[in-house]
């Protein structure tokens, strides 16, 4: 791996307030370690402006609009109504990061579920892929996805479901995220499903400033860190690392209908 081959970091907070500051800094280097598009997902209605600036001012910078399971205080019913006309704009690629997350004690799982559902229905109206957020619930996710007849399918985040599981998702038309986790000896389930399952169904990810590698888990994660989980995938897989550079952008590409030629 001579050459920096171009990768796609799939899942990263490039506008979160860990980033102020730094941002340009943090943006130069992920171009030069070779990430050169990253997808920006928003998680609440708060912060759908911040992604939206951020990203119109680089065209390799892609803006998904959602509300995350995780900061339910924030949401509100209204906030599907913005969505919508957030949506109905054009500029979102995708929408996410949505799901839910039953691992959080004392989760309210209908709430969640209200939300998953409401923006499965905007994500089936405008026809856009979907960035899931998937801890402890990947049967009900599953379940209402079928509900919901997607199809453009979208990306699982940060994947920690069973190989079944990971067929099921393929089979309704997603990639699986894969990133810093895979770092770590011990994810030996994860590790082996990020060498077995089709390259066609892969994806790059940081979740950054989120999930770090297991060589810097006391810091701050980073986008340029793609390139170390693209190295570990490279060490996991037996295909050439070109191989797989290409394909997991193109599966990137796929998903959130971008051309082959970005």
């Amino acid at each position: 791996m001579n050459a920096i081959p171009a990768l796609f970091d799939s899942h990263c907070h490039l506008d979160f307030p860990d980033f102020d500051g730094w941002r340009d800094t943090a943006l130069s280097e992920a171009r030069a370690a070779g990430v050169r598009e990253i997808l920006v997902p928003g998680v609440t209605a708060a912060n759908w402006d911040r992604v939206e600036r951020l990203c119109a001012g680089d065209d390799k910078l892609y803006p998904a609009l959602g509300l995350h399971p995780c900061f339910l205080s924030e949401h509100r019913p209204e906030h599907l109504e913005r969505l919508a006309e957030r949506l109905a704009m054009g500029a979102a690629r995708a929408v996410g990061e949505i799901g839910l997350d039953f691992f959080i004690e004392d989760a309210d799982r209908d709430a969640q579920q209200y939300y998953l559902d409401g923006q499965l229905e905007l994500a089936a109206r405008f026809d856009l892929p979907v960035l899931l957020h998937v801890r402890k619930a990947h049967d009900q996710v599953l379940k209402a996805l079928r509900q919901a007849g997607l199809e453009r399918g979208g990306i699982v985040h940060a994947f920690s479901g069973s190989e079944q599981q990971a067929q099921q998702y393929i089979e309704l038309g997603f990639c699986l995220g894969f990133g810093g986790a895979i770092s770590y000896d011990r994810a030996t389930k994860l590790r082996r499903l990020a060498a077995t399952l089709p390259l066609a169904s892969l994806a790059l990810e940081t979740d950054a400033p989120d999930m770090p590698l297991a060589d810097w888990r006391d810091q701050p994660n980073r986008p340029q860190r793609v390139r170390d989980v693209f190295r570990i995938l490279c060490e996991l897989r037996p295909e050439p690392p070109d191989e797989i550079a290409g394909q997991t952008t193109a599966n990137a590409h796929r998903i959130l209908g971008l051309p082959d030629s970005q």
